[in-house]
């Protein structure tokens, strides 16, 4: 079929001296990772456009291995001899229609790079996606796209079958060399500071920022020496990283403190992923590093800001606390009332003591911001785990949910010890958790406490209950007076316990 330059020769047959279906794409794979980075997109693609379907030999992002050719934004793009851009899917009467644009993986904004072979067929191209539209990539990115839509085809061309090997070797040789020339040209003219290593680690090669950003000679930080070039307190855990990386081949990241050339340490974020060979061998390890000082800082001083104010609040909870008791003293016939308010606040304040953060941003015990640990805290003036039996599930919690969670259990705890199972010796609370698709479900039981009869009006206490569940996180409540003791079932949606899981909904 015709595809816009006059070539007549059969996709399939063409396609077929590619090989592609003897798969081993791991080189690709690295450069569709390494172009959704470079251009901030959600989703890159290799994309090799057949006579019916475009299939993906390498992709980021996205779960589909193919697509019909109808409706391929790449079917265009190869066929042009620059990057193709759309800068916003919706109003471009080309692809408005488009079922990638009206569904899944709702397209905006597209920019893809022609893959042509050595006698010019076009086979398809190197795409970056978006979900929101964009202007354009930038100068760089189109200039990396391009770099890297190349050394795809480098790899491609490696693949095909050739009459003339030597040649065919020949060229590939000549097209690596030109692509690492290439490489360095792109390396010097980015912002961040690039380097990389041979497959053991040793350095070899830092771009003109990294010696611009540091002020030392050329080559005075190859091979190992570039660890004397972090602050002493950071160069252990940077060698552990580096070391389990290269062992591994897992990625490398860290925080650590980079000497500038002006002599002082900033905090910058090293990362690097490894460059694998067809059969999977790590032929090359490319690194960056980035500059976050100033974020951290800004970390730094919002964390203290929030820890002051997390101060001020729970001090905030004690006088409040202090007014009621004092007030409850000079008006002895509210004192049972307040009794009850200064209970609540307290809890409260538990509560919120438990969830905020430190300096850091990490809770006064990362392990305990969970249900369990919140209740463990409720219930500490009534027994512990003596008289709270806990099982099941242990889902997170954070400081949105930690108010009403408060509320909830020191409400049912108290009505325990005045009236249920917490008010004999024997008695004991059994409550269960246990995850239910997107919700939370718990069963409190009592038991060994006094016969119980179901309770003709709805007192304060039982409003605060159904506030916390119902209105404050949206779930829904369930009791059952039984002889031997008050059954509840609560199922709360865990997006309301903690913000992580909404995202997962």
């Amino acid at each position: 079929m015709a595809d816009g330059r006059g070539l007549a020769t059969d996709r399939a047959a063409l396609l077929a001296l590619y090989d592609l279906d003897a798969g081993g794409f791991r080189t690709l794979d690295d450069i569709t990772s390494f172009a959704a980075q470079l251009c901030g997109a959600p989703i890159a693609l290799v994309s090799i456009v057949e006579d019916v379907r475009q299939r993906f030999l390498a992709r980021v992002g996205l779960d589909a291995e193919e697509t019909p050719r109808d409706v391929s934004f790449c079917a265009l793009a190869m066929l042009g001899d620059n990057i193709f851009v759309v800068p916003d899917a919706t109003q471009d009467a080309r692809f408005i229609d488009n079922a990638l644009v009206t569904g899944a993986p709702h397209i905006r904004f597209y920019a893809g790079a022609p893959l042509v072979g050595g006698d010019g067929e076009p086979l398809g191209a190197l795409c970056v996606i978006d979900t929101v539209p964009r202007d354009d990539l930038t100068p760089l990115q189109r200039q990396g796209v391009s770099l890297l839509a190349r050394q795809v085809m480098v790899e491609l061309e490696g693949r095909r079958r050739d009459r003339d090997v030597i040649a065919q070797q020949r060229l590939d040789a000549a097209a690596v060399a030109d692509s690492d020339r290439m490489f360095r040209t792109l390396a010097d003219t980015m912002p961040q500071m690039v380097w990389s290593t041979l497959p053991d680690g040793y350095h070899d090669y830092y771009n003109a920022r990294w010696y611009e950003y540091t002020g030392v000679p050329a080559g005075s930080t190859d091979g190992d020496a570039w660890n004397g070039m972090f602050h002493v307190d950071d160069q252990p855990k940077a060698w552990e990283k580096w070391r389990h990386s290269l062992a591994s081949g897992d990625p490398y990241e860290i925080e650590y403190r980079l000497r500038h050339r002006d002599g002082l340490y900033r905090w910058t974020l090293g990362r690097a992923l490894p460059i694998r060979d067809a059969q999977g061998q790590i032929i090359r390890w490319i690194g960056t590093c980035t500059e976050i000082h100033e974020q951290k800082l800004m970390l730094e001083e919002r964390e203290m800001i929030a820890h002051e104010l997390s101060h001020r609040i729970k001090n905030i909870f004690s006088v409040i606390a202090g007014l009621i008791g004092l007030s409850a003293r000079e008006r002895p016939g509210m004192q049972e009332g307040a009794d009850d308010l200064r209970d609540r606040i307290l809890a409260l304040g538990r509560a919120h003591d438990f969830v905020r953060t430190h300096g850091g941003g990490v809770s006064m015990a990362e392990e305990q911001a969970s249900l369990h640990g919140v209740l463990e805290e409720i219930f500490a003036p009534y027994g512990g785990r003596e008289r709270l039996q806990l099982s099941g599930d242990n889902p997170p919690i954070d400081d949105r949910s930690a108010t009403p969670l408060a509320l909830l259990f020191h409400e049912l705890a108290t009505n325990a010890a005045k009236y249920g199972a917490l008010s004999t010796p024997n008695g004991f609370i059994a409550l269960h958790v246990v995850t239910q698709d997107e919700d939370i479900r718990l069963d409190w039981r009592e038991e060994g406490g006094p016969s119980v009869a179901p309770i003709a009006s709805e007192g304060f206490g039982s409003r605060l209950i159904a506030l916390s569940v119902e209105r404050q996180l949206g779930g829904q409540l369930e009791r059952q007076w039984c002889p031997d003791g008050l059954r509840l079932s609560l199922r709360i949606p865990r997006r309301s316990m903690h913000r992580a899981a909404a995202g997962r909904v």
